[in-house]
């Protein structure tokens, strides 16, 4: 794919990026790649996206339902997932009463591992190994500390994980289509790195780009595309409308170069695959 050869520009010493595109049949199949597939990168907050995985698993297994109170009094398992339960971003203090604001929270990411750990009896990185790694054959992939950002992976792997946000095996339809649907509408709050969002559009674990200005995406990136980005430079995007999936590792710390670089090559891919299908 062309707009891939704009990655040997960007100023990181590493870095590797794939895009996956889904058919008319369902078949997921790749579009193009560039970077080594086997190198580790540690995905920061992109973990978010296993971590949520594990956990609709585990209410698909009824370890426990999104609507059992977890967290601060009043939250429940969908307001931890939705970023809305009110805790703040790395400390146990109660920022506003759950469902009220988008509190982007780390701290509500280690509380669902540890409500996982308690309601299965087994430790969260061994349920997201056997829930989501071992599945989906990802073999380079591992939780070393907090479900909130703590994986390494590979490009190979988060193309296997790309592959089933394409094509979902491991959730039924109404669980994942609840999880990239926006939860709790119309509450504002503030994206990491691009400021006060109103609303501030999150589904289940995954963001949903709606309406959002700036952003990681691109303005060709449809309102329905969901994913994450990680401040150690990685992110993760699949946009229904064109049926596609985009991954990007990298070993430089988010910044201005990625605010720029990014959302450049996400309109570029969109417009490469558009062409492409007309």
């Amino acid at each position: 794919m062309d707009a891939l050869t704009q990655v040997d520009t960007w100023p990181v010493e590493h870095a590797a990026v794939a895009v996956l595109v889904r058919d008319v049949s369902g078949s997921v199949e790749a579009r193009g790649s560039v970077g080594a597939a086997d190198r580790s990168f540690g995905l920061a907050s992109v973990s978010k996206l296993l971590s949520a995985y594990a956990v609709l698993i585990a209410v698909e297994e009824g370890v426990f339902g999104l609507d059992d109170p977890a967290g601060p009094p009043g939250s429940t398992v969908a307001h931890l997932l939705a970023h809305t339960s009110g805790l703040g971003f790395s400390s146990t203090r109660i920022l506003t009463r759950p469902g009220a604001r988008r509190v982007y929270s780390n701290t509500g990411f280690d509380v669902l591992g540890e409500t996982v750990e308690k309601a299965s009896g087994i430790a969260f990185g061994d349920y997201l190994a056997e829930a989501v790694f071992g599945p989906l054959g990802m073999t380079g992939s591992e939780l070393r500390g907090s479900p909130a950002h703590a994986v390494s992976s590979t490009l190979s792997d988060l193309t296997c994980f790309a592959g089933e946000l394409l094509a979902p095996r491991l959730l039924a339809p109404s669980t994942f289509a609840a999880a990239t649907s926006v939860a709790f509408p119309g509450a504002a709050g503030i994206l990491p790195g691009f400021g006060v969002q109103d609303p501030n559009d999150w589904g289940l674990g995954f963001e949903i780009r709606g309406g959002k200005q700036p952003h990681w995406t691109g303005t060709a990136n449809s309102p329905a595309t969901f994913g994450h980005f990680g401040r150690s430079g990685t992110f993760l995007w699949v946009d229904p409308a064109v049926g596609a999936a985009c991954v990007g590792l990298t070993d430089r710390e988010f910044g201005a170069w990625a605010a720029d670089a990014w959302p450049r090559l996400s309109d570029d891919v969109v417009a490469g695959l558009r062409v492409r299908a007309a």
